[in-house]
């Protein structure tokens, strides 16, 4: 036992090492003041670990249920406010990080995806702003082309060549110019292609198809019947509130923006996506209609199942665009002050919604914002 000790003195002073075998050989036992036997330890449990290297990432412990390392990954990185350069590699199209023994329940899938739908569309809108940013130095869309302001690579694949035809490059050359004059034009050139951008193209479920943009200061943000948080809820927006709040109890937000929807699937896409401050419809026959149209054709050719919601004369026109066998319409009268009361109010588009994609097998939307 001395002799064990001694050594154990000689190897702290002098630095030496052990082989490990009479490491394992030789244990020390310590008596404490009461004079009981410890517990036997071999001499490496007095050493500490030696510090990693610099250059040598943590591995996490094997310990840690696999399941929840992948949602802690997953929730930590979308709930900040740093919004990652592209999308995470590993996630699958249920929006979930692949995990050998994962756990989580439907509601919480749902959570992650739409927390990287989320992520996916700031960076998109992140994007497109430094793109402007770049190119105008405040002076109209500078060497910046109209088809560089759609940045979501899904609707880039599913629109090819459409910015080349004739109509597009006059469109552009129209955009260019209105931005360069000196009535203001809405929304802002990186919100233009907002509804694209915030719903990726095989991720749309359903479609609101308003006119065009609103046109008072700080109100239109690119999606249909939307505005940003702190600007006054058109009337328009707030019988669609009434309308949600009767047909699935939903409680009326005090703010109008819909983002929430966009990044589930609801396509808020307007027929004309640019106009003049306190000039309705100045945009209008210029080349957007072509545009949208192409859009909507685009949906109904490509996919299947997609819900359409078509409220008022203008947004019902566009039903020749879809493919009824394939696809699903829904008509009501427009929610504005005028007509809400003619057939949009009882209309239960947002449960009938959902129940259309359920019986799909597809996630519904949660309408509430």
């Amino acid at each position: 036992m001395r002799s064990c000790i001694k050594n154990w003195n000689h190897l702290v002073y002098s630095r030496l090492t052990f082989p490990a075998i009479i490491l394992q050989k030789y244990p020390v036992f310590f008596v404490d003041s009461t004079h009981e036997m410890a517990s036997a330890k071999a001499i490496t449990d007095f050493f500490p670990p030696a510090k990693r290297s610099k250059g040598v990432a943590a591995v996490p412990s094997s310990l840690e249920p696999s399941s929840k390392r992948s949602f802690l990954s997953v929730s930590t990185k979308l709930t900040t406010n740093v919004v990652p350069s592209t999308p995470p590699e590993s996630i699958d199209d249920d929006g979930v990080q692949p995990s050998p023994s994962s756990d989580l329940n439907a509601e919480q899938k749902l959570r992650v995806q739409f927390n990287q739908s989320l992520a996916k569309a700031k960076r998109n809108l992140k994007i497109c702003a430094a793109r402007v940013s770049k190119s105008t130095s405040g002076e109209g869309l500078g060497n910046l082309k109209l088809e560089e302001l759609l940045v979501e690579e899904t609707w880039v694949e599913a629109l090819p060549g459409e910015f080349q035809k004739p109509y597009a490059k006059k469109l552009s050359e129209f955009v260019e110019t209105e931005i360069q004059g000196p009535i203001p034009i809405y929304p802002p050139q990186h919100l233009i292609f907002n509804a694209l951008n915030s719903t990726p193209f095989d991720k749309v479920k359903a479609v609101i198809i308003g006119q065009d943009p609103y046109h008072g200061p700080g109100q239109a943000m690119g999606l249909s019947f939307s505005v940003p948080e702190g600007i006054k809820v058109p009337s328009s927006l707030v019988n669609i509130y009434k309308e949600l709040q009767k047909d699935l109890n939903c409680s009326i937000p005090s703010h109008g923006n819909l983002e929430r929807w966009a990044v589930q699937g609801v396509l808020l896409l307007n027929a004309v996506l640019t106009v003049r401050q306190h000039q309705a419809n100045s945009h209008a026959k210029k080349g957007w209609e072509q545009f949208t149209d192409s859009v909507i054709e685009t949906i109904s050719k490509k996919k299947k199942g997609v819900v359409f919601l078509l409220w008022g004369n203008y947004a019902q026109a566009k039903s020749r665009l879809i493919d009824e066998s394939k696809h699903h319409i829904l008509k009501a009268a427009h929610p504005s002050g005028l007509s809400a009361h003619r057939g949009f109010f009882g209309c239960r588009h947002f449960s009938r919604t959902n129940q259309i994609l359920e019986k799909a097998a597809t996630s519904p939307i949660n309408w509430q914002l």
